[in-house]
């Protein structure tokens, strides 16, 4: 996901609302020029198709009303913590990371609705030996920003390199698949990236063809290689560490000043081709980030008009809570605030499986939790719409189901009928949150009172936020719940209960300690699939199953809020990434 880890990352409580954004999918809201309310967007059902070699060829289409020239600004309070291609895994430096990088495959988006294209790739690959053998064809006048074209050489030196030391912070997708590796620590053992030499999985016959031989069948592979750590390296400007604060460029911009933690400069690559590609714009002149201002200043500016407010945005951070009911209340406000889906995700409660043992118990506390109160505590409607499964709709194959159907308010008498079959007399259960604002503070409170009505006793821990992954997931991790935010690294279901429910994952991964010997077996023999769409489909009717077991309580399908200048036009969230997608804003006006 990164914030992340994307598959299911514990996050405070306060992240339901502020959290990073991560990778995954649903839907945007507004009009093409950024105008729209600030209302929750999360529920819809919208997953991403794959595209045709007609779709993927460029250019991408026109953004209504778009023109060329002109500034964007760009404040973000924190900078990039990577920037290397095989190292980004957030939704958000995914999206931005758009205007100076392409990938084998990416989502071209028309009127919100993502769509699986070719990108530097003429289509989205081509399976064969059931699914263990995918081919790709790189699209000719593709070329770095020094005009030297790109080639299959140079995808297979960037993928060569996920494999390498430094590189654990990235996605471990093309190591564990090619090498067939339950893990990256084994896969390196098998390959330690370029310095081994070529990686015999990797064939490139040709500078435009380059086909992935991997050991068990792999359906998603279109998907995957979309993702940053598909991208092109050239060995001669592999910098090391330098790379990532300044990767060479493949895209229509290239990074021309970098100072860490204070700005960013983007101007034009003037070898990059409209004609090659089906997702990326080039209308501002340059793009000029900072960092490290406060985003209520950010915003206040933004709102009122100020200074370069007008032509300035953020894409990683969110409206502050402090300024929605102006928003609100003011029209013309209310048309800077950027709202939509934050992609794949769902909010939860997380329920220690090993802790809370008797699924009557969970039964219990999925008819306690106060949905409504708990959303209303974290900013109301605006933060997303109530979840009933784990899943989000932006998944391919997502079903609707709801399996313990119970008010948004909660259900008391439910919930003490379920006490009441449980083996044992339940009066305590404990709580962890990270304290990061005073609405967590608040929401605690909320589920304490609510425990209370059924005789149970909520004790709260409120943890240190850099000690809250630690102490909730290592070790002994005394805590039997906690609020956390699941999501799926594309959107199809292959990377949820696979890399969170299979009883052999450590607690990073499996952090409730889910354990079912029949979900065990069902994901070793769906992982076997190698048509994309039966796998998703069992996947689903799989997650159903889980879900009997009350693993944990669904909450959200969260929404994001961000905001941009009057003059910036394109900004609407990504329906994948869950961030504004820098690759369509254009000044409307300098």
């Amino acid at each position: 996901m990164s914030a992340f880890t994307p598959r299911a990352a514990a996050l405070p409580a306060l992240a339901l609302t502020t959290a990073l954004l991560l990778c995954s999918c649903s839907a945007g809201a507004g009009s093409g020029d950024g105008e729209r309310d600030a209302k929750g967007t999360s529920g819809k059902r919208l997953t991403a198709t794959l595209g045709t070699a007609k779709d993927s060829a460029g250019p991408a289409p026109e953004v209504p009303g778009a023109r060329r020239g002109g500034t964007v600004t760009i404040a973000n309070l924190n900078d990039y913590s990577h920037l290397d291609p095989q190292k980004i895994y957030a939704g958000e430096t995914y999206s931005t990371s758009l205007l100076w990088g392409r990938q084998l495959t990416q989502y071209q988006v028309v009127d919100g609705k993502p769509k699986l294209v070719g990108d530097l790739a003429t289509d989205t690959g081509t399976s064969s030996d059931g699914g263990r053998t995918w081919t790709f064809r790189l699209k000719e006048g593709i070329a770095w920003e020094d005009g030297k074209p790109i080639t299959s050489e140079h995808v297979k030196y960037g993928i060569e390199r996920t494999f390498a030391p430094g590189f654990e912070a990235g996605p471990t997708y093309w190591p564990e698949w090619l090498t067939g590796s339950e893990d990256r620590s084994t896969a390196v053992k098998k390959y330690g990236g370029p310095k081994d030499g070529d990686l015999d999985a990797i064939e490139t016959p040709d500078a435009r063809t380059i086909v992935f031989h991997f050991p068990q069948p792999q359906a998603d592979v279109p998907y995957m290689a979309a993702q940053s750590s598909s991208s092109p390296v050239r060995e001669d400007k592999d910098t090391g560490t330098g790379y990532d604060v300044k990767p060479f460029a493949t895209g229509p911009y290239r990074i021309v000043e970098h100072k860490q933690n204070q700005r960013m400069v983007l101007e034009r690559n003037p070898h990059w081709k409209a004609e090659t590609d089906p997702i990326r714009h080039q209308y501002p002149e340059r793009f000029e980030f900072t960092f490290g201002k406060q985003t209520l200043n950010t915003a206040q500016e933004v709102f009122n008009g100020r200074g370069d407010g007008p032509t300035t945005l953020s894409t990683r951070n969110e409206v502050p809570p402090e300024l929605f009911a102006a928003a609100d209340r003011d029209p013309a406000k209310r048309k800077l605030v950027v709202a939509g889906s934050r992609g794949a995700y769902t909010n939860d409660l997380y329920i220690k499986n090993s802790r809370v043992t008797d699924p009557e118990v969970r039964k219990a506390i999925h008819y306690l939790f106060p949905r409504e109160q708990a959303r209303q505590v974290l900013g109301g409607p605006r933060v997303g719409d109530f979840a009933t499964t784990l899943s989000s709709p932006a998944v391919v194959g997502w079903e609707r189901y709801d399996l313990y159907p119970v008010a948004p308010a909660g259900d008391i008498a439910k919930a003490k009928e379920h006490l009441a079959k449980a083996r044992k007399k339940v009066t305590r259960l404990t709580y962890a949150y990270s304290a990061d604002s005073p609405q967590d503070d608040r929401l605690a409170q909320v589920l304490s009172d609510a425990f209370a009505k059924a005789g149970i006793t909520l004790v709260v821990k409120r943890l240190d936020p850099a000690a809250f992954t630690n102490e909730v997931f290592r070790g002994p991790a005394p805590y039997d719940m906690w609020l956390s935010t699941n999501s799926v690294d594309w959107p199809t279901p292959s990377t949820l209960l696979p890399d969170s429910f299979h009883s052999e994952l450590d607690s990073l991964a499996n952090s409730i300690r889910y354990t079912n010997p029949a979900v065990d077996r069902e994901l070793e023999r769906i992982a076997k699939i190698g048509d994309a769409r039966r796998k998703a489909e069992e996947l689903i009717d799989l997650e159903k199953v889980v879900m009997k077991d009350v693993p944990v309580v669904p909450f959200l399908y969260a929404s994001v809020a961000q905001f941009r200048g009057e003059d910036i036009g394109g900004a609407a969230i990504h329906p994948i990434y869950g961030a504004i997608a820098a690759a369509d804003l254009y000044v409307k006006k300098s």
